[in-house]
């Protein structure tokens, strides 16, 4: 199924570890991953997405720090309420993958040990003292200062927003919500190379006609047709079985055959790059736009992401207005003009 449906592989970083769902399939003229509900516009600002961090580093520890202790690693332990502290940290997300898969919380875990023996590695070499490291360090400080302060004097109250402008916003976005029409597939495949020679395509045109023949004869089954016949071997032990695809999503040659199908229908052969198809219309799911209730959360969530950067910016630039700033641009213009000169060529 390599050029029938293509998917989408992403991946979501955790700390030292990271985890990720993979989907592939061979049937679309572009990736695309399930529908989601759409970022709806509350404001005109994006709010700036923000990294997860791990937990810092910590110096050594014992069980006379309080708290039930979950791993150890040296002289060093590591107790439940730090690791809880480094939940903390993830987003809404995140959380719920930990929630979901226990093996993701050990990897959090063996990141936080990690952290101690490097840690007490550097420490016992001074690490810390290096000139480049101290200014880093001050530099980090100053970035967590101004963002957790801004994070205080910016922040959300738990009323916002109220139903009345949730329901405004899911209105005005209706369009985002939609979900385009989809249809079940089932396939038989047979191979066949865009570049092969006229014997593999003699080949496969003979067995090609033998299936279209079986599936004329009275009483024909599709699905065992395709398990004994279909040389895709990824949809082959399910019959056929394809699954769900989005209209959207198909490339056109497939598109133009399926959408005139009756429910239960089948194709004629389709030709694309890795042999013929002959599909079968298994069941469609007509465009729908998703209800408020179903993507509610997801509205209030960017709402209130959206809120907070306006508020940011407004208290910036409130602060900005009454301690106006000066800038030499002439000794910033040579600055650039300098490090200019100074960068070699090639």
């Amino acid at each position: 199924m390599n050029h029938f449906i293509t998917g989408k592989i992403f991946r979501h970083a955790l700390l030292a570890g990271a985890f990720g769902v993979a989907a592939s399939s061979p049937l679309v003229a572009q990736t695309r991953t399930p529908p989601q509900p759409a970022a709806p516009r509350a404001t005109s600002a994006q709010p700036a997405p923000v990294a997860t961090q791990p937990a810092p580093a910590a110096q050594e520890t014992t069980a006379g720090k309080g708290g039930e202790i979950i791993a150890r690693v040296g002289d060093s332990d590591v107790t439940a309420e730090e690791v809880r502290a480094t939940i903390q940290l993830l987003d809404a997300r995140q959380q719920a993958a930990l929630a979901r898969d226990p093996a993701l919380l050990s990897q959090t875990v063996r990141a936080i040990l990690a952290n101690r023996l490097v840690l007490k590695e550097a420490a016992a070499k001074k690490w810390d003292q290096q000139p480049a490291v101290v200014t880093q360090l001050a530099r980090a400080r100053d970035a967590l200062i101004v963002e957790t302060y801004l994070q205080s004097v910016t922040a959300v109250g738990d009323s916002y927003p109220g139903e009345a402008d949730i329901r405004s916003v899911y209105e005005a976005n209706a369009s985002a919500f939609l979900v385009p029409r989809r249809f079940r597939l089932a396939q038989i495949v047979v191979n066949l190379a865009k570049d092969a020679d006229k014997a593999a395509e003699d080949t496969a045109r003979r067995k090609l006609d033998d299936i279209v023949r079986k599936l004329k004869q009275p009483g024909a089954e599709f699905g065992a047709i395709a398990k004994t016949s279909s040389e895709d071997a990824a949809t082959a032990g399910r019959e056929g079985e394809i699954g769900w695809v989005a209209e959207p999503d198909m490339r056109t040659e497939i598109r133009s055959q399926v959408t005139g199908l009756p429910k239960s229908g089948i194709s004629d052969p389709i030709r694309l790059e890795d042999g013929w198809h002959i599909l079968k219309l298994v069941d469609t799911e007509a465009s729908h736009t998703r209800p408020l209730a179903e993507v509610r959360d997801a509205i209030v969530q960017r709402m209130r992401a959206e809120r907070v950067e306006a508020n940011r910016r407004a208290y910036v630039a409130e602060l900005l207005k009454q301690t106006p700033p000066v800038v030499n641009e002439i000794a910033l213009s040579k600055l650039l003009e300098s490090r200019s000169d100074a960068t070699p060529s090639r």
